[in-house]
C-alpha cells in the first residue's frame, strides 16, 4: 500500500487538472528506476491507463498505480508534498530505504 498525505493530495489534484487529467478517474504512476546518487530514484507521472501487472491503490481519494517491480521497493511509502524553504516538490517517505541522498530523490536498500 502507498499512502498519500493531505498536502500531496491537494497538489496532485491541482497538477493533474493543469495537465488535462481528471483526478477522479486517472492515476498517479509511481515507480522506481536505476539512477540517482544513491542507486535508485523515484519516478512520478500521471497516467490514464493501467498496464497488465500493475498494482492499483487508492488513498485519500488519489488513485495510484505501481508496476510489479517497483512495488517491492515502495511498500509502506507515503507520498508527501513539501513547499518549504528547502525546496518544493513531492517527497517519498519510504520505510524500506536504508540510505537516501541529500535531495531525497534517490535511495538505496
Amino acid at each position: 500500500m502507498i499512502k498519500v498525505s493531505e498536502t500531496a493530495k491537494k497538489k496532485v489534484i491541482e497538477l493533474m487538472q493543469d495537465d488535462g487529467y481528471n483526478a477522479t478517474v486517472d492515476y498517479i504512476r509511481v515507480g522506481v528506476k536505476s539512477g540517482g546518487c544513491s542507486g535508485l530514484s523515484y519516478d512520478l507521472t500521471f497516467d490514464k491507463n493501467k498496464q497488465e501487472g500493475d498494482k492499483v491503490f487508492e488513498d485519500n481519494d488519489v488513485k495510484i498505480i505501481v508496476d510489479k517491480k517497483s512495488f517491492l521497493y515502495l511498500i509502506g511509502t507515503t507520498l508527501e508534498y513539501s513547499g518549504g524553504l528547502n525546496g518544493t516538490g513531492f517527497v517519498f517517505n519510504n520505510p524500506n530505504a536504508n540510505r537516501t541522498c541529500g535531495c531525497g530523490e534517490s535511495f538505496s536498500l
